[in-house]
């Protein structure tokens, strides 16, 4: 019996590392978690609001390794610093991931004001994700990175990875808000959470520096 093409066994490492990737970056306390949340405590667009976040999330992903791609295949000499530049990115945000944990913080305070409209929501929305100068350096930059150094044939089972990491953490909170609240207003679960990203993010850190040491 042969044996399966090499790049059919590496597409669960991809889609995995995908995954991984995204659910570090993307759980975290901030804004656009707690307007997601807000949405789901008021049982208001709930689907809308989770469709749109993690949409974008996947067109900024996807446009974020179709670029560094075509970037890194014209300029095959930066890969290794890019490489290199994204375990260190990774290392960073494992380390605010530590500091995170080192403290008592929390969700912030979810507003259950008046119902606004769906416009209003996916504006508001929109703004909260697309107004963010840290998603394009998450989503962009650094998964635009990381997922071009990944082999031509398995790179757009990366990007389902990251993106799906993105609907599976957005709905989570949205329509399991009202079991999530309680547990998301107790500071030791965010430490708990906050340390296995900051492993999480080590980890990938160094599997991106084999990759660049193994590129020279």
């Amino acid at each position: 019996m042969s044996n399966p093409p090499e790049h059919l066994s590496s597409i669960a490492p991809a889609l995995v590392q995908g995954l991984a990737l995204g659910l570090a970056l993307i759980v975290a306390i901030g804004a656009q978690n707690a307007f997601v949340l807000r949405q789901g405590l008021r049982r208001e667009h709930v689907a809308s609001v989770v469709l749109f976040c993690a949409l974008a999330d996947a067109v900024l992903i996807t446009a974020g390794v179709l670029g560094m791609a075509q970037a890194l295949g014209e300029h095959r000499k930066i890969a290794g610093a890019l490489a290199c530049a994204g375990a260190v990115f990774l290392l960073h945000y494992a380390w605010q991931a530590l500091c995170r944990a080192r403290r008592s913080d929390t969700l912030p305070k979810v507003d259950t004001g008046t119902p606004v409209p769906l416009a209003g929501v996916i504006a508001q929305a929109a703004a909260i994700t697309l107004l963010n100068p840290h998603v394009y350096l998450d989503t962009v930059l650094l998964v635009g990175s990381i997922g071009a150094q990944q082999p031509q044939a398995v790179r757009a089972w990366f990007v389902l990875g990251a993106s799906l990491a993105s609907l599976l953490w957005f709905g989570l909170l949205g329509f399991g808000a009202h079991w999530l609240a309680p547990w998301f207003v107790r500071p030791r679960a965010w430490q708990i959470l906050d340390s296995l990203i900051a492993v999480t993010m080590g980890l990938m850190a160094i599997l991106l520096l084999r990759q660049a040491l193994a590129g020279i």
